[in-house]
């Protein structure tokens, strides 16, 4: 059974780097083993084996070296499912609306075959840009690039307490929670960081080159930056207008609706409780109700909502 299932997963290993190195121009055996969480030896031993199953796999030590595919390679379709093909075909699409250098319709061209051209369906189409897609762009090729060639960047960052000029060692660039992030060694603050690419400008890569250091597991953890050891209950009532957004966010689990309750101008009454990891998201987030919302606990933020109205109706004229 074991060998059975060791077998999948090199079956699947060699699948994704074969499709990884197809997706872009140039790679290298440290940052596929990183890649994949295998040795260098054994990235070595796939490279090996690709190249036996007829995939010509190209290798080159020193300057300008690194892994790569025959960009005259084309790839037969009956490695893969219909299905298969498309979501590749769907990722692709995604990267591409960020990237300078899109892979989709070159991905598409050889995987036809004489005759039997293949092209995505169209439907699953992703996007994930933003407003700022061109920027959004430039920067991920910067810092791609960086993160390949282990080259430094400096760029000034804003955030809640102000702004400041920071130095990273970037590793991985990431698609999470709607936003794009990079993930490194920060030098400012001597530890592992994950920035978020719209709060970054003036992004610049160093001529210098950094060593790698070992990433510590869970060090790029969603909890690690995003989490709390704290937890701030909300219990809210909301009109029932309001039920999509709700659902939307949290689920049709997460409230209830209160027959008999009513209120002013409210079609209806939801009562929603739950736990924010801190403080300024709950806020944040009950305040983009308006008026649609009401405030049992903590007395706290009540409190605070009706402080700032006042400070926006501003002193009486």
């Amino acid at each position: 059974m074991s060998a059975c299932v060791g077998y999948g997963m090199k079956a699947d290993r060699l699948i994704g780097i074969t499709m990884l190195l197809l997706a872009r121009e140039k790679s290298s055996a440290p940052e596929l083993a990183r890649r994949f969480e295998v040795s260098r030896r054994t990235i070595s031993r796939d490279l090996e084996a690709l190249c036996r199953a007829g995939i010509p796999v190209v290798t080159a030590q020193g300057t300008g070296g690194g892994v790569w595919i025959d960009p005259a390679y084309k790839l037969s379709r009956t490695f893969f499912t219909a299905g298969e093909v498309q979501a590749i075909l769907a990722g692709l699409g995604g990267l591409d609306s960020v990237s300078k250098t899109p892979c989709r319709e070159n991905t598409a061209e050889r995987l036809s075959e004489r005759g039997s051209p293949v092209a995505a369906d169209g439907l699953i189409e992703i996007d994930l840009a933003s407003h700022y897609r061109e920027s959004l762009s430039e920067k991920i090729a910067l810092l791609r690039g960086a993160a390949q060639e282990h080259r430094p960047v400096s760029f000034t960052y804003y955030y809640a307490q102000g702004e400041s000029r920071r130095a990273l060692e970037p590793y991985r660039i990431i698609f999470r929670w709607s936003s794009w992030y990079v993930f490194g060694w920060c030098l400012l603050r001597e530890d592992w960081r994950l920035f978020k690419l719209n709060r970054m400008w003036d992004l610049t890569v160093s001529d210098g080159c950094f060593v790698p250091r070992e990433i510590p597991e869970g060090a790029d953890a969603p909890e690690r930056y995003f989490g709390s050891h704290e937890r701030y209950h909300l219990h809210a009532l909301f009109d029932a207008r309001e039920k999509y957004r709700l659902i939307e966010e949290y689920g049709p689990g997460s409230f209830r609706e209160l027959d008999g309750e009513t209120y002013p101008h409210w079609t209806g009454v939801l009562e929603l409780e739950r736990d924010f990891v801190s403080y300024g998201s709950m806020r944040a987030w009950i305040l983009s109700f308006g008026d649609h919302a009401r405030v049992l606990s903590p007395y706290e933020l009540a409190e605070d909502i009706r402080a700032q109205a006042r400070n926006i109706l501003g002193p009486e004229i």
